[in-house]
């Protein structure tokens, strides 16, 4: 039995191994495919995520390429951006993050898919932005609605704090991502704005424009319709 087990784990490292190139380590690559995800979120009316949420959103991260793999035992891994708005409506510079998730169960085989995570409060954020943060935990997650119909919800009573969406072929869809640890990324954060910065100093507006970051900054006041 204890073999078995042996041979199990042993196969969910070698998924994970294959896979974890997609979790690029160069912040400028992950800026572009941030900035590619976030295009298409209002691209398909059927299948994208409400304008509404986006408009009011506190902090939109995008995580490309998600991996999750595993045989019985599995787990997700991925690397992204975040943009915090300010008090008077402005979006922060990129602020690198990790995501890390554990599962267990009937599970075999790899794929890679696009998240985006929706802050609707202002706490969400900062409670990421302190230190590692554990979805459902510190604060609650829910598979946000999309489409048109998904607008009717945004008039809802939603609870959840964060609002989780996956991307996969080109369609948003709600995920759960409950359990799902966030962290900030300091080593991408460092290489990226050349000297060691705190979070909440690109948040507070503290750094210099980064040049590679344009783009993505525009993606970003489209996608919330400032």
């Amino acid at each position: 039995m204890k073999t078995l087990i042996r041979y199990l784990i042993g196969l969910a490292a070698l998924f994970a191994v294959g896979a974890a190139p997609a979790a690029t380590n160069d912040p400028i690559d992950r800026i572009e495919a941030a900035t590619d995800i976030l295009s298409k979120t209002i691209a398909l009316p059927e299948q994208e995520i409400p304008p509404a949420l986006l408009k009011n959103a506190q902090g939109i991260a995008v995580i490309p390429g998600v991996i999750k793999a595993g045989f019985v035992i599995g787990g997700s891994y991925g690397k992204g951006v975040l943009t915090v708005r300010s008090s008077d409506g402005r979006w922060s510079q990129p602020i690198f993050i990790k995501l890390a998730a554990g599962s267990l169960g009937w599970q075999i085989g790899a794929q890679s898919t696009d998240v985006v995570l929706v802050f609707k409060t202002r706490r969400s954020v900062e409670g990421l932005i302190d230190g590692t943060f554990t979805l459902g935990a510190d604060a609650a997650v829910a598979a946000g609605p999309v489409g048109r119909r998904g607008e009717a919800a945004t008039d809802l009573d939603l609870k959840a704090e964060i609002l989780s969406y996956s991307r996969s072929r080109g369609l948003f869809a709600g995920v759960s991502l409950e359990g799902a640890k966030l962290d900030v990324d300091k080593t991408a954060n460092t290489e990226f704005y050349g000297r060691a910065v705190r979070p909440r100093e690109i948040m507070d507006g503290q750094v210099a424009a980064h040049s590679s970051a344009g783009p993505f900054m525009q993606a970003v006041y489209k996608v919330t319709g400032n």
